[in-house]
């Protein structure tokens, strides 16, 4: 039985990664320090169902603490890693980037340290679409220069594709770099838009638009990526890739409004405000590379994905 080391692992993606893992019968070893940039308590509820399984084991610690990592290598024999764990938010890394730069930059470091030791070869990174900033290409393909980030975040997720690569390079780690295009779903973050948006259009409360409402975001349904990841952990063919996961289709603001009040049976009220420092105008993901590779092919329309996220957020009362 093959086992998977998630960091981030109670997260939205992480802790959705590790019950497919534990369906398809593999022990999944769970990383994640459960820090308050939202509440711990949903992580805990994230993981609750997979703490059930003998085939889990959960470990508490921080990528920036290069022990707790040493302490998962020497009690488990890890077959590959999917990092996970990060700082999120571009907005939160324009107030604290040195935050930022210890986690996304020294905690990946630390984690390719602790695989180099443990002669462990194999890493799935969870790398961002913000990479590529204000990109005024009609698509973004991985062979455009990413060297102005517009962020401290995404020049922490930039930053950690090329450690990937030093890695690979110098000590021959097979990495796939994942751009993750505004992935959303049941068990997203409260500060994402699509959550966020429907608890307060529940409450009466107006929602706050940045912008006109022109300004597209790619969005990836949660099923579609974590298909894509287990894809590129599968994927052998070449020791380094960066790869797009986009849900093939990017929507505008406005419509994602539209479409969280068409599921909730709802109007929005809109208080419109200026663009905010750090945000990009679109991410339009080209996923050719993708497909070519291993075969991704997202498969839900942003209409149902809503629907199913609006789904699991009624039954959070």
């Amino acid at each position: 039985m093959k086992t998977i080391l998630i960091t981030g692992a109670a997260g939205f993606i992480g802790s959705s990664l590790a019950d497919e893992l534990l369906g398809r019968g593999l022990r999944v070893v769970a990383f994640d320090n459960f820090n308050n940039y939202y509440d711990p308590a949903q992580k805990r509820e994230n993981i609750s169902a997979a703490a059930e399984s003998p085939n889990y084991k959960l470990y508490a610690g921080d990528i920036e603490n290069p022990h707790d990592l040493q302490r998962v290598f020497a009690e488990n024999k890890i077959d590959s890693v999917v990092h996970l764990g990060a700082r999120a938010g571009v907005r939160p890394s324009l107030e604290d980037p040195i935050s930022y730069v210890n986690t996304n930059i020294i905690g990946t470091m630390n984690v390719l340290e602790a695989m180099r030791a443990a002669d462990v070869k194999k890493m799935v990174f969870a790398s961002s679409s913000s990479v590529y900033g204000n990109c005024t290409a009609d698509k973004f393909t991985e062979d455009i220069d990413v060297r102005e980030p517009i962020s401290p975040y995404a020049m922490t997720k930039s930053a950690g594709e090329q450690l990937c690569y030093t890695y690979h390079a110098l000590y021959g780690m097979s990495v796939v770099a994942l751009r993750f295009f505004t992935v959303y779903g049941p068990r997203q973050r409260p500060d994402l838009a699509i959550r966020k948006f429907a608890q307060k259009i529940r409450r009466d409360e107006a929602i706050e638009m940045f912008g006109d409402g022109s300004n597209m975001r790619d969005y990836t349904y949660i099923g579609d990526i974590l298909s894509g990841i287990i894809a590129a952990m599968d994927y052998d063919k070449a020791p380094f890739e960066i790869v797009n996961l986009a849900g093939g289709r990017p929507i505008t603001l406005r419509d994602m409004i539209f479409e969280i009040e068409n599921a909730m049976g709802k109007k929005a009220e809109i208080k419109q405000m200026p663009m905010q420092p750090g945000d990009v105008d679109k991410t339009i993901g080209d996923i050719t590379k993708a497909a070519r590779l291993f075969g991704y092919a997202p498969k839900t329309s942003f209409a149902d994905g809503v629907k199913k996220t609006i789904e699991w957020l009624d039954t959070k009362g």
